[in-house]
């Protein structure tokens, strides 16, 4: 059973030959109307001053035998006319072989890649008509309406798919679709499967056993872009290359400094505390308490602290009065 595209690219490409077939037809049988012309034309003149009754019967508005009018110059727009399809078949015949193609794209983009069939249907449409406006031989007439009949097929084809017809017809895109690095749902090549000492191979449906001791189908081991789809990509050459890490631009602040310690005498012992101590030692509590009474040691303690706090920023720790 195949996939819908596939029967999609078998008739789009199916048209496309009879296309191709019903082109190289008119191309012939335009040739051969131009050559029926030139003799029919070549034995009316011969015999022109004939006066008999079919030379008589040849007075009429077609010259016997022949599409070209009995007019001045008929016989030079008919060649024309048979020259001007034999050239509109030769250009479609090389837009449907899709060669060369860069020049329908940049010169003449209704018949290049980035259109579809509707065009192309048109114009078949049209010299189809033309030729079936004359009376024609056999092999011509056919040859009209069976270029005319595949036009109205490409109208319709170019309808329903549009600017894509072309593109799904394409034998390199199909290769290139048909490589596809992951395996979709309705791809008919085997599945990868993990070839470890867990791999149960006794069912029918290989199975896979998982980190966490779960069993899974391999059906799907090759979806999404996680370790199977890497395992897959691995598998067929790929080489899968992981980003470098980067540090943010942005500078993350230092963190302040801590204020300096100092180390002053509190009561009996010598410890080290905030910035309100005296900035020299004291040698012993007993002789220092004696040069000073209550009210003068509590106003330098009062000066120490309110100098702490101009030169230090961050909160210090305040004593009491006794802590001298």
């Amino acid at each position: 059973m195949l996939p819908p595209r596939a029967y999609i690219f078998i008739g789009l490409n199916v048209t496309r030959a009879l296309s191709v077939i019903a082109m190289l037809l008119v191309f012939s049988s335009s040739i051969e109307v131009m050559v029926t012309n030139i003799k029919a034309v070549n034995y009316y003149e011969a015999h022109k001053g004939d006066n008999n009754a079919t030379m008589s019967a040849m007075n009429m508005d077609y010259i016997a035998g022949s599409t070209v009018p009995n007019q001045p110059a008929g016989i030079f727009w008919a060649i024309v006319s048979s020259l001007l399809i034999i050239f509109q078949t030769v250009i479609l015949i090389l837009s449907e072989c899709s060669w060369p193609i860069s020049f329908f794209d940049h010169f003449f983009p209704v018949l290049g890649s980035g259109f579809g069939t509707g065009a192309l249907g048109i114009f078949q449409c049209l010299i189809g008509a033309q030729i079936l406006s004359h009376h024609v031989d056999e092999f011509a007439l056919v040859s009209a309406f069976f270029l005319f009949s595949l036009g109205c097929l490409n109208m319709l084809i170019g309808l329903i798919f549009r600017e894509s017809a072309k593109s799904k017809r394409s034998i390199t895109s199909w290769r290139s679709e048909s490589k596809a690095v992951l395996p979709t749902i309705d791809d008919p090549r085997p599945v990868f499967v993990n070839v470890s000492p867990n791999y149960t191979g006794n069912s029918e449906k290989p199975q896979l056993i998982s980190e966490f001791g779960s069993f899974r189908s391999a059906d799907k081991s090759g979806y999404g872009f996680g370790r199977q789809g890497e395992k897959a990509a691995g598998l067929r050459g790929f080489i899968l290359q992981r980003p470098e890490e980067s540090l943010p631009r942005y500078v993350s602040p230092t963190p302040p400094a801590s204020p300096p310690t100092r180390t002053v005498a509190l009561g009996r012992n010598n410890s080290t505390t905030s910035s309100f101590g005296s900035p020299e030692p004291v040698r012993g509590s007993v002789q220092s308490a004696s040069h000073y009474d209550d009210d003068e040691r509590s106003t330098v303690a009062e000066e120490e602290d309110e100098e702490a706090i101009r030169h230090h920023s961050p909160p210090v720790f305040k004593s009491s009065r006794t802590a001298l």
